[in-house]
């Protein structure tokens, strides 16, 4: 067994995940991550180790023209030669350009990797973000000012959906949501998933947008870290580890609070103006987070904007929220009103 092959199951038993008798999705895009995900899995499925139903998704967003066709044809083929069913979805037109163009593709993504889940009764969606994902993540969320929730970063697992809220491992199993699985990301890094295909001898397909610095993430990726790298070269497993240090201590720090324990939709300004500032700030970001159903694009910043507003003596003060919504000063209180943009999990 390959030792890409022997990693994978190790983490998939860490992470209580089904060996037999489900149904999972595989989000294929046809790059090395998440090709080295399905034929990994593919050949575990082949020597005994999982007894799966294995279904790979790819979704054309026709954002690149025939690069993006070509795309499609390469993962209908890899996954035709192997007798691996596959599933495609396409976007109806070009995914619109206006706002975070990488957010509307997720949105259009993610609603097809659902739709095609719930179509097959399957228990789980895999996508194959590693550990690099998780450490461009991370240096995202702390430009942009981030409390301990964005730099905790992705989770291995967590309910499909706009819930924040992580499974933990010992409890998948059982769980019935449907779930969102990260089965690299605590333990693969891209280098490990092209060295893996080059062993096996698969080509695997390179998205152009990868390289278009244009995009935040491809500047942190191709000019901060390797920066990074000359001060420490293994700091992508460093700051993937310190995201999965803080998500701990969250999830401790939730599990210390009473089940009781709620915020309401409606924040009453009097429970709130004698807080101290890092409780408040804190109190502001569970709540933007319920309210919202993720806190992806909010920044600190933002919940510097909703602390003034309880201070302001005029009610009717708003506060501009990312992505579709706003905090609204009024009768004694801060409401949140969502504008109707929709939301995809984070998935990057």
């Amino acid at each position: 067994m390959d030792s890409f092959c022997r990693d994978l199951i190790t983490e998939w038993r860490r992470l209580s995940l089904p060996n037999e008798g489900e149904t999972v999705i595989v989000a294929v895009s046809g790059g090395a991550d998440s090709v080295s995900l399905l034929l990994a899995l593919h050949e575990l499925k082949q020597i005994g180790k999982l007894d799966l139903r294995i279904v790979a998704a790819h979704f054309n967003h026709h954002l690149r023209g025939e690069e993006s066709d070509a795309d499609e044809q390469f993962v209908r083929e890899l996954t035709t030669a192997r007798k691996i069913e596959f599933a495609a979805g396409r976007a109806a037109s070009q995914v619109k350009p206006d706002g975070n163009l990488e957010q509307n593709a997720r949105v259009e993504r993610y609603r097809f990797l659902r739709r095609t889940a719930e179509n097959l009764h399957a228990s789980a969606v895999l996508t194959a973000h590693t550990m690099n994902d998780q450490a461009e993540t991370f240096l995202m969320n702390l430009i942009r000012g981030s409390g301990i929730e964005g730099l905790s970063g992705m989770r291995p697992v967590r309910p499909f959906g706009g819930d924040d809220q992580a499974v933990q491992p010992p409890n998948a199993k059982s769980h019935k949501q449907l779930l969102l699985v990260r089965p690299l990301l605590t333990w693969a890094r891209r280098i490990d998933t092209e060295n893996f295909c080059h062993r096996i001898g698969v080509e695997y397909r390179f998205d152009s947008m990868n390289e278009d610095t244009a995009f935040r993430r491809v500047r942190i990726r191709k000019v901060l870290i390797p920066l990074l790298e000359d001060l420490n070269p293994q700091i992508i497993e460093r700051l993937a580890s310190t995201a999965g240090l803080l998500a701990n201590i969250l999830d401790r720090a939730d599990g210390e609070k009473p089940a009781d324990e709620t915020l309401p939709d409606r924040l009453p300004l009097e429970s709130l103006v004698t807080r101290e500032r890092d409780e408040l700030y804190s109190v502001l970001r569970t709540w933007l987070g319920r309210q919202r159903g993720d806190l992806r694009s909010i920044g600190l910043k933002h919940v510097e904007a909703v602390a003034r507003l309880i201070h302001s003596r005029r009610s009717g003060r708003v506060v501009e929220i990312p992505g579709g919504g706003r905090v609204v000063k009024t009768n004694g209180a801060l409401e949140f009103r969502n504008l109707g943009v929709e939301k995809a999990p984070d998935a990057n």
